[in-house]
């Protein structure tokens, strides 16, 4: 045994406390953000001076929305973190004005399967 704990290529090793600054939740609001809603980069954000302000986990979360709007779990995903620690991250972004986040559509307010049978038999009756 060499005495080391992990081996080099394991990198930098920063827990996810840490990151987060303790908190479980998303910002004093208590904002839920579901796996799939949308996030993309608010056009009104601060300017790039109140972004070198923020932590490198949300300077990554940001730089992965400016490419495409992205889903949280994709967020997750891409960035290499837990879902927790994106959704807090995602909550300060959201409070600091430099996000925006589209909610899914509620299943009762989605449109009845029926009505869209029809519609489809409809257009093929064209």
């Amino acid at each position: 045994m060499n005495g080391q704990w992990y081996d080099a290529d394991a990198g930098p090793l920063v827990r996810p406390y840490a990151m987060t600054g303790g908190r479980t939740k998303p910002g004093p609001h208590g904002v839920r953000f579901d796996l799939i809603a949308l996030v993309a980069v608010d056009p009104a954000a601060p300017d790039g001076a109140a972004e070198s302000l923020l932590g490198p986990e949300h300077r990554a979360l940001l730089g992965l929305c400016r490419s495409e709007t992205q889903s949280v779990a994709e967020l997750a995903a891409d960035a290499d973190l837990p879902v927790g620690v994106v959704r807090v991250l995602l909550g300060d972004l959201l409070e600091g004005g430099h996000v925006k986040v589209s909610r899914p559509v509620p299943p009762a307010q989605l449109p009845d399967e029926r009505i869209l049978r029809e519609v489809i038999e409809g257009l093929r009756a064209l």
